[in-house]
């Protein structure tokens, strides 16, 4: 059975109601099928008024929604012959990064991406999605290989975050994810990167620095959640939906503000309700990249990616007026 949202309610009840009729139609032989349309007339405009005007709270329930795609999802869908590679040569393996070779339309690429749990045994297996210093040195080990061998690649962010325990900071956790972003900035192949989830704090933007960076419809990209950011400004975790619309946080704030590329249309109501379809609209945006980079030189790609994120944000200049005796 689907998980649904709060905000859902009317749309969920619609459906039920209409389920209810076409049901008792069948088993009683009564000819409902005037209540019936009127119904699904109905269902369509409450459908609308929901899905199409989502506030950010709402956008931020949908990312994190239990069903959600992973980029496990994701790799099966749009790619062939994914070979995945484990471990850092350094500590152990980290299941919360997936990653490896793969082909792309025929074209080899690495492909690496945080990866959740659909329930509680695979959370834990998989630490929430949240990744240890050695999932993000797998990463770099996966991306140092795409460079060598003159591979794109593509990485697919979904994480609240990098795990904050103690184990995870005696072994390097900021200095893990810094070295990533250092060592992505200057890579001379194509990097392309896409937000299937939440993108939360330095977790995500180290596997996020990219020369395209996209994000699904219904997914958000932030330097905290709204949770940590309520608590932080009001004293307050509970604010959290007041904080969410105040941090611009959701693919159409961000790609308003400059943040990022692309916002790839989700399925009405979520990813989740169609995994397949989703998959091509990644697809379409993925291979439209890849075809503008690909044209790139090697020396273009790095400062095409230094100039995205010099790039970012606004800022207005005051000059002094000088005084006079």
């Amino acid at each position: 059975m689907a998980v649904e949202l709060e905000f859902e309610r009317p749309v969920v009840e619609l459906r039920n109601k209409i389920q209810e009729l076409k049901n008792f139609a069948q088993s009683s032989d009564v000819d409902l099928s005037g209540e019936v349309s009127k119904l699904e007339e109905r269902l369509k405009r409450v459908e609308h008024e929901i899905y199409d005007h989502l506030a950010p709270w709402d956008r931020v329930q949908i990312a994190r929604h239990a069903e959600r795609p992973t980029t496990a999802d994701y790799i099966e869908q749009l790619f062939t012959n994914f070979f995945e590679c484990h471990g850092d040569r350094l500590f152990g393996e980290d299941e919360a990064i997936i990653g490896g070779i793969a082909k792309f339309h025929g074209l080899p690429v690495t492909v690496i991406g945080h990866q959740r749990g659909k329930d509680t045994k695979e959370n834990l297996r998989r630490n929430f999605g949240m990744p240890h210093p050695e999932g993000y040195r797998k990463a770099l080990r996966l991306m140092k290989q795409a460079e060598k061998f003159n591979r794109p690649i593509i990485t697919f962010v979904d994480t609240k975050g990098a795990y904050p325990g103690k184990a995870a900071e005696e072994r390097g956790q900021s200095e893990a994810i810094a070295k990533n972003l250092m060592e992505m900035a200057g890579f001379t192949v194509p990097i392309i990167s896409v937000v299937i989830g939440e993108g939360g704090s330095g977790g995500a933007i180290g596997l996020g620095l990219s020369n395209h960076l996209h994000m699904l419809e219904n997914s958000t990209y932030s330097v905290i959640s709204p949770e940590g950011a309520a608590a932080l400004l009001w004293k307050d975790s509970t604010l959290a939906k007041k904080a969410a619309e105040t941090m611009r946080i959701t693919a159409p704030d961000l790609k308003e503000l400059g943040v990022i590329d692309d916002v790839i249309e989700e399925i009405r109501g979520g990813a989740h309700r169609d995994v397949v379809k989703q998959a091509q609209f990644i697809d379409a945006t993925i291979k439209s990249s890849l075809l503008s980079l690909r044209k790139l030189s090697k020396e273009e790609l790095v400062n095409q990616r230094y100039a995205k994120y010099r790039e970012i944000g606004e800022f207005l200049e005051e000059q002094k007026q000088k005084v006079t005796k």
